[in-house]
């Protein structure tokens, strides 16, 4: 029963994000300083298999129920997305050709530097 401490890992590093940003008053939402947090946490223990890990597999499965909340946003404030469309489409599809360009560069740069790094780290030719 690795999950509930998994859970309070998660949870805690959220809580700590959260706290940071307060603190702070950073412009960065608080989960994504926590997701910081966690991150360094999971680089610090270095261990294959942790309790974070098994905790983030048991929810994976529930992820759909993360978009409820988003869902009854869009019904709740119709009238505001209505008002608002253009901005709104504007900042999506431009998101998303950034996100797109960013991993197509990423994903270039990275297969132009994999089979060097693969051939030396297989004992290959140099």
């Amino acid at each position: 029963m690795r999950v509930v401490p998994g859970l309070t890992w998660l949870l805690g590093c959220q809580l700590a994000g959260e706290v940071l940003a307060h603190a702070t008053g950073a412009p960065v939402p608080g989960a994504v300083l926590g997701m910081v947090v966690l991150l360094v946490v999971l680089l610090v223990r270095r261990r294959e298999d942790t309790s974070a890990h098994v905790a983030a597999d048991a929810l994976l499965p529930h992820l759909q129920l993360l978009f409820i909340v988003p869902g009854v946003g869009v019904v709740a404030y119709g009238a505001v997305i209505a008002a608002d469309w253009l901005p709104i489409v504007v900042a999506l599809v431009g998101s998303w050709v950034l996100g797109l360009a960013t991993i197509g560069l990423s994903a270039q740069a990275l297969t132009r530097w994999a089979p060097r790094s693969r051939g030396r780290a297989a004992g290959g030719p140099r």
